[in-house]
């Protein structure tokens, strides 16, 4: 990856990060409070739905755009123009080397945002300075290891897809798809990782609104599933998923399908 590609990469990524996480972000307050251990009314309901989105509006460019030059160099770097059948797996270690790299400034943005979502009170700095007074530095990264085990079976799942689907639509018309059937493809792709690793995401949740202290607030995903499991059942493990898939198949379609026209405007 060249210099050009590097900052056009950079650019498309970041511009289509800020617009899917601001326009989307009243879903994702909904599918916070859904799955978050009080309950949906008592983590805010409909109440200060834009509660955290100070956290989002900061950390949305950085996280989108070092997430897609990993991708894109990594792709590049494993390209050998070889057999198509290895297409799949180079998007699938791209995403997942994108997603590692990504997190390092998604999660401190989450925790933030998260504990916002369900205190709608308490403002964007207050729960910032209350989180690095309790726990410091490290207690903004709580559940980046339970986000990573989310974001790379999400990316392992959405990006062969939508690369696949962007490929066979170009087969059947005889060119490459334009960027609405990009984005298309993309929210078909979101919508169906969505659903199977909302479980993942249940547990991404709990971690990070747990006390500080708790067994859950440890980070293990497998014992906050079995919590969830054990108290609410198969409900609980996919609590918000209606939410999620609406946003994340619309945020497909937006992030994907922005992310692929200035790419090319750029280009």
């Amino acid at each position: 990856m060249d210099r050009g590609d590097f900052l056009v990469s950079l650019t498309a990524g970041g511009l289509a990060g800020v617009s899917v996480d601001l326009i989307l972000f009243p879903l994702d307050t909904v599918k916070t409070r859904l799955q978050s251990p009080q309950g949906f009314k008592k983590a805010g309901g409909f109440h200060g739905i834009y509660a955290g989105v100070p956290s989002a509006a900061v950390g949305s460019f950085p996280n989108a755009a070092a997430f897609f030059v990993t991708y894109e160099y990594t792709k590049a770097l494993l390209h050998t123009g070889g057999s198509p059948y290895l297409g799949p797996l180079t998007h699938m270690l791209a995403a997942s080397f994108g997603e590692v790299v990504a997190c390092l400034i998604r999660v401190p943005s989450e925790v933030v945002k998260q504990r916002a979502q369900v205190s709608p009170s308490s403002s964007t700095l207050r729960i910032l300075s209350s989180t690095l007074y309790e726990e410091g530095i490290l207690g903004l990264y709580r559940g980046y290891k339970s986000t990573v085990l989310r974001e790379i079976p999400f990316s392992l799942v959405q990006f062969p897809l939508w690369e696949f689907l962007k490929d066979f639509w170009s087969w059947k018309q005889e060119h490459v798809v334009d960027s609405w059937q990009s984005a298309v493809c993309g929210a078909f792709a979101g919508g169906f990782a969505a659903a199977v690793t909302t479980p993942l995401d249940v547990a991404k949740t709990r971690i990070m609104l747990a006390k500080t202290g708790s067994r859950t607030a440890s980070g293990n995903v497998l014992s906050a599933l079995h919590g969830v499991w054990k108290a609410e059942g198969i409900s609980g493990l996919f609590a918000g998923i209606v939410p999620r898939i609406s946003a994340i198949s619309l945020g497909g379609f937006i992030f994907l399908g922005m992310y692929d026209k200035i790419r090319r405007l750029l280009l």
